[in-house]
């Protein structure tokens, strides 16, 4: 759902819970997520949202603040990567000879071989490597849990998206922020059949939520995960 306020779109997504009360959660960079009772007039869940509208607006500056001081990566050796929940340090070698640069996990490690220390040809080629892990990991999911959604997508893309962990379109397309090979295998099939609920309904109604409770019992202990440590997810 979203409304305009001030010149600005806030778009939130709605999970409905037992409860009597309205709740409204903020998280880095700008999810807002707004816990609902059951059975409650869209109309009136809207207007109680548009009443904190001003509150909104304030946390959501604070969450840019905060996200600015996020400290960047500098490609150095030992320095901790996310990868499928745990942190490896990274082991880089400089080889002026090696035409193709690789990277290769062992060892508790990345190592990195390239023929530069130069920062963004580094970063540059991490990211390829994370979208290429990260496509083989999630194709390998989905049709893991093919069995529990007959739908089946069109087309898988990784994506170095900002904002989103991931998306469904109209044409039944699933995109994915490349950052999500770095979540835990839990929190990461969180994701994914997030995504793949999307292909049955395509909305966050209730009926989606019931689906994705049926698959993933305990998905908001992942949603909580990401919130926490959304931050550290980057390259």
């Amino acid at each position: 759902m979203k409304f305009n306020y001030n010149d600005q779109t806030i778009e939130f997504t709605v999970i409905y819970r037992k409860r009597k009360t309205i709740e409204i959660n903020i998280s880095p960079p700008d999810i807002i997520t707004v816990i609902s009772p059951m059975y409650i007039d869209e109309e009136k869940l809207l207007n109680a949202v548009k009443s904190k509208a001003k509150w909104i607006v304030k946390k959501l500056s604070e969450l840019k603040e905060i996200t600015h001081l996020k400290i960047d990566k500098e490609y150095v050796n030992g320095e901790l990567f996310l990868f499928l929940g745990r942190d490896y340090p990274l082991y880089i070698t400089i080889d002026e000879k090696i035409k193709r640069t690789e990277i290769t996990l062992y060892q508790e490690r990345i190592h990195l071989t390239s023929s530069t220390n130069e920062k963004d040809q580094l970063r540059d080629t991490m990211q390829k490597w994370y979208k290429e892990k990260a496509l083989e990991k999630i194709t390998e999911r989905i049709n893991h849990y093919q069995e529990y959604i007959e739908v089946r997508p069109n087309l898988v893309r990784i994506k170095d998206q900002k904002k989103r962990w991931g998306s469904c379109s109209s044409k039944r397309n699933l995109n994915f922020n490349l950052r999500c090979i770095m979540a835990p295998l839990e929190v990461l099939d969180y994701i994914i059949v997030h995504e793949m609920c999307h292909l049955v309904h395509f909305n966050h109604s209730k009926e989606f939520w019931i689906l994705v409770k049926s698959i993933i019992p305990d998905y908001e202990n992942h949603r909580q995960w990401l919130k926490i440590n959304g931050i550290r997810m980057e390259l």
